[in-house]
């Protein structure tokens, strides 16, 4: 039942207006409005503008889902945390509702390291959470594993521990 819950979610969020490239602005007066997609949440400009900007922007970002596995600092190793959420992640998607989809799996990093290190730290946090999901029954073909390093970081802070993480998002297209 919580899996066919969760499933029925992802697959809301993938199919979401936002998710599809929609605005998700309320219509609103000239003047600062809010703009999920920015770390600030504000984005300044007239409404048409603020919607036009996070248009672009949910355009040129993955789509769907947004889900998150935090890792301690220098490490590829799962939690028990994520090992929990993974496994009704998993389940969730060897759903039928999610039998169609594909997911991308993004590591990253903080800023402690070198360039060169943290790739390959972000890449092998992708592949942990990658290898969960296969040995917990997804196919590997519905999976995309990329390290993207310390290029995207969460937060502001380059040093900040939410920086470290896997981000999984549902392929819309």
């Amino acid at each position: 039942m919580r899996a066919t819950l969760l499933a029925a979610t992802i697959l809301a969020a993938a199919l979401s207006p936002a998710a599809a490239g929609g605005s998700a602005q309320p219509e609103a007066t000239a003047g600062a409005s809010i703009d999920p997609v920015t770390t600030s949440g504000i984005c300044v400009g007239t409404p048409a503008e603020c919607a036009a900007r996070l248009k672009v922007e949910l355009e040129a970002a993955p789509s769907g889902l947004d889900m998150q596995v935090q890792f301690e600092l220098n490490s590829a190793e799962l939690t028990r945390q994520a090992r929990f959420e993974l496994g009704e992640l998993a389940k969730a998607m060897n759903d039928s509702q999610l039998a169609g989809s594909s997911f991308l799996i993004e590591g990253h990093t903080d800023a402690s390291g070198t360039e060169a290190y943290n790739r390959d730290l972000s890449l092998r946090r992708a592949r942990s959470v990658e290898t969960f999901l296969l040995q917990s029954g997804v196919e590997a073909s519905r999976l995309q594993a990329l390290g993207l390093g310390e290029i995207r970081p969460r937060v502001p802070n380059p040093y900040d521990p939410a920086n470290r993480r896997v981000e999984m998002r549902v392929k819309t297209q």
